[in-house]
């Protein structure tokens, strides 16, 4: 399920940077995606 997300995130990131959108713009994407991995990472250490 996250991993849905976090595919989801990176292609939204991924036209933002193709568009030209404002940097602003593109660096909130990135932190919320950052913060997805990190979720996702966190949850996949506690399975371990």
């Amino acid at each position: 399920m996250l991993n849905d997300e976090i595919c989801k995130l990176r292609d939204k990131l991924n036209k933002s940077i193709e568009k030209g959108q404002d940097y602003s713009v593109i660096y909130k994407i990135s932190v919320e995606l950052d913060e997805l991995i990190a979720k996702f990472y966190r949850e996949k250490l506690k399975v371990i």
